[in-house]
């Protein structure tokens, strides 16, 4: 099983921890884009703090973002898990998750980001501010400039079982599933169950206990459907909708009765 996460916007801070290693994440085909990213997010930072500013789409309160992303080749480097926070993340708490769970977490989470395309919650990464929704001077919107990298990339990483797809649409115009790997893969939606409603923060907290739920289970679904099967026998009320035509991706809706 391969689930995909999106990032949070609030992440927590570098630490004292070696800089980063980029040739050290994981997905290494996605090195030579994610320098190129990289270079060009800590030239703008470095050279013109309104301009980056501007451009990050940061308020005035978090100026001090640009400086952080002008120093991320120096800056030190904790797992990826640590460093993303937020609803999601705190709802999903993977520091305390027990030992086999985690295992499962290092080899079936990746993260999709602006600036590194996707990782592992174990890949040491410095605290940064870029999301997929930046249009950089140089590369344009990174939403369009990681589809081929990421289209070379992810059939592999997808492997050949169960693709979990819980990423908001910005993230998910980065890549997506195509073929046979668009059949084994499944979409998430959380309904607030009265109102039929899509509501941020517990759309994102129940994700986030859906992906602790499976992994602190031990449950490896094979594809959608038995996906559906093992989420009903957690206790999730599940709707499901399989695809109409081959290439489509299943969906289904997660209900919640209660706003938490």
């Amino acid at each position: 099983m391969l689930v995909l996460l999106p990032p949070s916007e609030g992440k927590a801070s570098s630490g004292r921890g070696a800089p980063l290693k980029p040739e050290s994440l994981s997905l290494p085909a996605l090195t030579d884009a994610r320098e190129a990213v990289l270079d060009e997010l800590v030239e703008l930072c470095a050279a013109d703090e309104e301009k980056a500013r501007e451009v990050l789409g940061l308020s005035e309160g978090l100026r001090g973002e640009v400086a952080k992303n002008a120093e991320l080749r120096t800056a030190g480097a904790r797992p990826a898990g640590e460093i993303y926070t937020g609803v999601l993340y705190d709802a999903l708490d993977l520091a305390s998750l027990e030992p086999a769970s985690k295992r499962r977490a290092a080899r079936s989470l990746l993260v999709f980001s602006g600036l590194w395309g996707a990782v592992r919650v174990t890949d040491r990464i410095p605290s940064y501010r870029c999301s997929m929704g930046v249009k950089l001077p140089g590369l344009g919107a990174l939403g369009a400039y990681w589809r081929a990298p990421m289209a070379a990339a992810m059939p592999e990483a997808a492997g050949d079982g169960l693709v979990l797809d819980l990423r908001s649409a910005a993230y998910a115009a980065a890549w997506k599933p195509k073929g046979e790997v668009a059949g084994r893969t499944a979409t998430v939606r959380v309904l607030h169950a009265p109102t039929r409603k899509v509501v941020s923060h517990f759309n994102k907290a129940t994700k986030g206990r859906i992906v602790r739920s499976l992994l602190s289970a031990g449950v490896a679904p094979a594809g959608p459907a038995e996906l559906v099967e093992a989420l009903r026998d957690l206790g999730y009320e599940v709707e499901a909708q399989a695809p109409a035509k081959a290439g489509q991706a299943w969906a289904l809706d997660v209900l919640v009765e209660e706003i938490r």
